[in-house]
C-alpha cells in the first residue's frame, strides 16, 4: 500500500475526495483538455461581443489547455492528439487530402530506413536465413524484453565517443543526403545536377527512431514531384526504379567531415550512413498487383506517426535534460546507455561541442523527431489552427452569433500547469484511459 507523508494511505485519499462535485469538476477539466495530464492553467478572461457593445458572453477565471507534450511517458493524451495529427500529415502527402492532390499517390514514391553504421558489437537476437534461432555472439539465446539486447557485448572496447558524436550529427548527415540524392536523380536522369530544380523537387517527410543499441534511424517517406511541387506532375522519365537506385547511390556516397577538437587533440571526424538500408516502394491501398514486397500508403502513415511519438517515449533516454554530472548517477536507464549519457556529458565540455551537454539526455541527438520538406504536406500549425477555428466557431454558434458580428478579446496569462492533488491525477488518468479503450472499440466495431 502507498502512504502519503500524513499517514493516510493514497485509497484512502483518493475516496475522500470522490465526491459528486469534484468529480464532476475534475471531469470537465480532463474533457476540456481531452484528458491532458499536465494541463497549463491560464488566468485571465475572454470577452464577446457584437457589433453594438452588448456582451454575448463573458468567461473570467482559470482555465486550463492541453500541455502539448509528445511524450507518451509524460502525458498520454497529448502524445495521442501528437501522433494523430502526425498521421495526417504523413498521410496527406502519400494519398492527398487537406488541400494536398489525389494525384500525389500516383508519384514515384519510397519508404526508406537509414540507420547508423556499428561502433562496436552488441548483444542481439540472430537468426538464420530459415528462421532458426541461433545464439548471441555472447553464447546465450536473448529473450524479446532481455534489457541487454543492443548494448555493448565488451563496453570496454566500444566507441562511445564514435556514437554520441555520429548522432550529434545526424540531422546534418540526413540534410547532406538529400543534397546528395537531388545530384543522384540528376545524374541518373541524364540532366546536369544544377538543373534539378527545373525538372523536379525532391519532398520528404521523416521521423527518428531509437534502435536498442540508443542510436538513431531514420524512416523516411520521399516524394518525386514536379518543380513546383505536390501539384506538379512529375517528370515523364521518374519512377521507382530510378528513384531506389539513386536513393542507394546517395547512401554510400554521402559523407559529413568535421575538423574538431577533444580533449585537446584535433582532428578529421568523417561521419556516414550503416550497412543496413531499406528501401520499398509505396503502393496505393487500392492496388490490386502482387506487393512484391511493397507497402501500402495507409498502412505506411499509421506506421510513421506512431514512430513520431515512439521516438520521444523510448525507455532508453531521461524525460528532461540533464543538469549536472551528479544528476547522471540517479538515473534509471540501462548502463549502456547511462554509459552515452555520460559520454556526451563529457564530451561537451570541449569548444564546439558544447550542444552535447545540452541534449545529453537524448543520447547527443539533437534532431526533430518528425520533419518534412516545405511542399510535401500541410503543416502542424494548419492542422492545429483548423481545430481551434473549429473550436471557436463552436463556441460562437453557442452565442447565436458568427464571426463577422462579433468582436473577441482574450487576456490569459500562464499561471501554472499540472493538478493540485495528486488524486485529481488519477482520476483525470482513468477518465482518459476510459476515453482511450472507447476508441479501440469503436475501431475494432
Amino acid at each position: 500500500m502507498i502512504t502519503e507523508h500524513d499517514g493516510s494511505s493514497l485509497a484512502t485519499r483518493i475516496t475522500n475526495r470522490m465526491t459528486p462535485a469534484v468529480i464532476r469538476a475534475v471531469r470537465a477539466r480532463a474533457e476540456a483538455t481531452g484528458g491532458c495530464l499536465q494541463p497549463v492553467h491560464l488566468t485571465g478572461y475572454r470577452t464577446i461581443t457584437d457589433t453594438t457593445g452588448r456582451i454575448l458572453d463573458h468567461t473570467a477565471g482559470t482555465v486550463y489547455a492541453p500541455c502539448g507534450n509528445r511524450r507518451e511517458t509524460v502525458c498520454p493524451a497529448c502524445s495521442d492528439r501528437y501522433a494523430a495529427d502526425a498521421f495526417h500529415l504523413i498521410r496527406a502527402g502519400m494519398t492527398g487530402g487537406k488541400t494536398i492532390p489525389e494525384t500525389v499517390a500516383d508519384k514515384p514514391r519510397l519508404f526508406v530506413t537509414l540507420t547508423a553504421p556499428s561502433f562496436g558489437a552488441v548483444h542481439g537476437r540472430r537468426t538464420t536465413r530459415t528462421g532458426r534461432r541461433i545464439p548471441c555472439t555472447c553464447g546465450e539465446h536473448h529473450h524479446e524484453a532481455d534489457p541487454r539486447v543492443g548494448t555493448a557485448l565488451d563496453p570496454e572496447h566500444y566507441d562511445y565517443p564514435g556514437a554520441v558524436l555520429w548522432q550529434g550529427h545526424a540531422g546534418e548527415l540526413w540534410h547532406a543526403f538529400t543534397v546528395r540524392l537531388r545530384r543522384e536523380i540528376a545524374t541518373a536522369a541524364g540532366i546536369r545536377a544544377g538543373d534539378f530544380a527545373d525538372h523536379a523537387r525532391l519532398s520528404y517527410a521523416k521521423v527518428a527512431e531509437y534502435q536498442r543499441r540508443g542510436l538513431i534511424h531514420f524512416h523516411a517517406v520521399i516524394r518525386l514531384d514536379g518543380p513546383e511541387g505536390s501539384h506538379d506532375p512529375a517528370p515523364t522519365w521518374a519512377d521507382n526504379a530510378l528513384m531506389e537506385h539513386a536513393v542507394r547511390a546517395a547512401v554510400e556516397n554521402t559523407r559529413v567531415t568535421r575538423t574538431l577538437t577533444i580533449d585537446g587533440v584535433t582532428g578529421e571526424h568523417v561521419f556516414r550512413w550503416g550497412g543496413q538500408v531499406d528501401v520499398r516502394p509505396i503502393r496505393p491501398a487500392h492496388a490490386t498487383e502482387p506487393d512484391d514486397g511493397q507497402i501500402t500508403d495507409r498502412a505506411l502513415a499509421g506506421y510513421i506517426a506512431k514512430y513520431a511519438t515512439k521516438g520521444t517515449s523510448t525507455g532508453e533516454v531521461p524525460d528532461r535534460p540533464i543538469r549536472s554530472e551528479r544528476a547522471i548517477d540517479a538515473l534509471d536507464v540501462h548502463p549502456h546507455h547511462r554509459r552515452m549519457i555520460t559520454t556526451a556529458w563529457t564530451l561537451g565540455a570541449n569548444d564546439g561541442l558544447a550542444y552535447l551537454r545540452k541534449w545529453a539526455h537524448m543520447l547527443g541527438f539533437r534532431g526533430h523527431f518528425l520533419t518534412k520538406s516545405q511542399r510535401y504536406s500541410i503543416t502542424f500549425t494548419a492542422i492545429r489552427g483548423d481545430r481551434r477555428t473549429h473550436q471557436h466557431l463552436a463556441t460562437l454558434d453557442s452565442t447565436g452569433a458568427t464571426p463577422d458580428t462579433v468582436l473577441v478579446v482574450n487576456h490569459w496569462k500562464y499561471t501554472g500547469n499540472g493538478y493540485g492533488h495528486h488524486e485529481d491525477r488519477e482520476i483525470a488518468e482513468a477518465i482518459y484511459e476510459g476515453k482511450r479503450l472507447q476508441r479501440k472499440e469503436k475501431l475494432v466495431a
